[in-house]
């Protein structure tokens, strides 16, 4: 029910504090706990499970396969679930069914799930991202640069989407370089300098404070 901004300028932390959260890099020291279970040392997949989205950093990168098709993408965190596998083989009009409804509910402007991702423009591709993160139940949402490299309107739909999940009950991260995406989007704002949080501002906070505390002089 909170949307919580990590405001910081690139390369300070905010990277390796996600894929910690995530279950992308292995914990240094320290403990991590999401609703009551111990994920410490836990895998992506587990940290899935149990009701966690992300939205990476680098969609080519970590959110989808360019030369999988838009319905494949859309299965890549689930294709081993009941809903969609009977062990060993995948039940694809099962797969292909909830990936047109998805792209359908996301607004995922293709003229067929059989498309390859790489075919789409990049608006679309954040949307298929999203649209397997967040069509299902979750507790907890890590968006990390969620709109970087989009035009306006794909922004717009990304923090409504955004939005939507906090509203729904949600628990929301949302890690950007772009202050102005923290400042509309976070009801509670951490300033991440060197690896470490230095600072937080509640509600209504000046975007030159925040801006300070970014460049190290916290306060």
């Amino acid at each position: 029910g909170e949307i919580v901004g990590i405001a910081g300028v690139q390369g300070n932390g905010q990277t390796e504090l996600v894929e910690a959260i995530t279950g992308m890099r292995q914990v240094a020291s320290g403990t991590l706990t999401f609703a009551g279970v111990d994920i410490t040392k836990a895998s992506t997949r587990t940290c899935h499970r149990l009701g966690m989205a992300h939205i990476p950093e680098d969609r080519h990168k970590s959110g989808m396969i360019g030369d999988f098709t838009i319905a494949e993408n859309m299965v890549l965190n689930s294709y081993y679930d009941e809903r969609f596998s009977n062990g060993l083989s995948l039940r694809w009009g099962d797969v292909y069914d909830a990936a047109a409804r998805d792209a359908l509910a996301f607004d995922v402007r293709t003229p067929s799930i059989f498309l390859h991702g790489d075919n789409l423009s990049g608006g679309n591709q954040q949307k298929m991202v999203i649209a397997r993160e967040l069509s299902r139940d979750i507790k907890f949402v890590v968006a990390a640069q969620p709109t970087r490299g989009l035009d306006v309107g794909s922004i717009e739909y990304v923090h409504d989407r955004i939005v939507q999940a906090r509203d729904g009950g949600a628990g929301v991260l949302v890690v950007s370089t772009e202050l102005d995406e923290i400042l509309a989007l976070s009801d509670r704002i951490l300033v991440m300098f060197r690896g470490r949080i230095v600072k937080e501002f509640g509600p209504g906070a000046a975007a030159g404070e925040i801006g300070l505390a970014m460049a190290g002089v916290a306060s």
